[in-house]
């Protein structure tokens, strides 16, 4: 769940808080009055093309033909 926080709770505690927030990697959300006003949030890194596709290693095969072949043709063929 998102915690919410005052803006004056905020501003007392600032960087405790987005400490918290980049260990925690969850949304704040900060209120004026009772009123959701802001929501800070992380920004999570970009991984790289290593980690996404490291689960599918060894369990794909690239086909002998041209990556860049177009594919009009079969794709008519099937309608």
């Amino acid at each position: 769940m998102t915690r919410t926080i005052s803006k004056s709770k905020l501003k007392a505690n600032m960087l405790r808080i987005f400490r918290e927030i980049e260990e925690s990697g969850e949304a704040l959300i900060v209120a004026d009055r009772n009123r959701p006003t802001l929501v800070i949030h992380p920004i999570k890194s970009r991984r790289k093309v290593d980690e996404v596709f490291a689960p599918y290693r060894g369990k794909m095969r690239i086909l002998e033909e041209d990556i860049n072949t177009p594919t009009a043709e079969d794709w008519e063929a099937l309608q």
